[in-house]
């Protein structure tokens, strides 16, 4: 079990979405925030909203520049203490089909989804590790890191990885008394897809059609109606607190879920 209360939580794409309905709800935990991400306005929204209940740090930052990474780092945990809370919660959605993909989009996808994990944890994981005060690592997949069915190639192959890190860490760290959550979501009332619209690089973007336009209106509608932010920010408060593995949002993929372990035990050879 890791309290919350008097830790400082480190939390990427924590301006907006559920990073932002993390981060109150870890704040009303009585943790210290310290927020990244690459929207300036929406950290200082988030910045004026949070001052009212505990110390806030914010700092622009892309999660894939390493450099930047240890210099944001360190100013944080010099204005609000030593981080002991990791979340990796910065990502985008999209992509394009298979046949289709660049190696830019390749690079801007891992990148962020899963390169980003990585940085943070190699960031801050050796410290909270040597402070022996134990702390909690929350990595943000997909349901699309359980199943393929849905987010296309790119996305699940670095939700996938996310996942996978995610159980590898959960065996290797509880000596150092830190715990390990992966959260799963399904649909999240955010911005995702307008975001990640604006995120791609420039050599992906090209006129969309009327068919694509489409699809990316009628997916918006469809996160509009899912799970609130800050109902997923008590989940995962709550997931730090019982030191959970995983955290779904909802049930939507669990058939495919049997599937595909049922494919799996279905494939192993017979008995000796």
């Amino acid at each position: 079990m890791t309290e919350i209360a008097d830790r400082t939580a480190f939390i990427t794409g924590g301006a907006n979405g559920i990073g932002l309905g993390i981060a109150r709800s870890l704040a009303r935990a009585g943790a210290r925030l310290a927020l990244v991400d690459l929207d300036a306005d929406g950290l200082a929204r988030a910045k004026a909203e949070l001052d009212e209940v505990t110390q806030v740090f914010t700092a622009v930052l892309d999660v894939r520049d390493r450099t930047a990474y240890a210099s944001v780092a360190a100013d944080a945990e010099a204005q609000v203490g030593p981080v002991s809370i990791l979340v990796n919660n910065a990502g985008v959605a999209g992509g394009a089909p298979a046949h289709k993909l660049s190696y830019d989009l390749w690079d801007w996808g891992m990148g962020i989804n899963l390169d980003g994990v990585i940085n943070g944890i190699q960031t801050f994981l050796p410290g909270m590790a040597a402070r022996g005060a134990g702390g909690h690592i929350v990595n943000t997949a997909s349901g699309a890191g359980l199943v393929a069915r849905t987010g296309g190639v790119l996305y699940c192959t670095a939700k996938f990885a996310v996942v996978g890190m995610s159980e590898a860490l959960a065996l290797e760290l509880p000596p150092q008394g830190i715990g390990v959550t992966v959260l799963c979501p399904g649909p999240v009332a955010t911005d995702i897809v307008t975001r990640t619209q604006a995120a791609q690089p420039v050599t992906a973007r090209r006129p969309l059609s009327a068919a694509q336009q489409a699809r990316i209106e009628e997916t918006s509608k469809y996160l509009a109606k899912g799970t609130s932010p800050d109902v997923v920010g008590d989940m995962v408060r709550d997931a730090i607190r019982k030191n959970q593995l995983y955290v779904h949002t909802d049930r939507l993929a669990m058939e495919m879920i049997m599937e595909r372990s049922k494919a799996l035990l279905d494939a192993m050879p017979p008995a000796a």
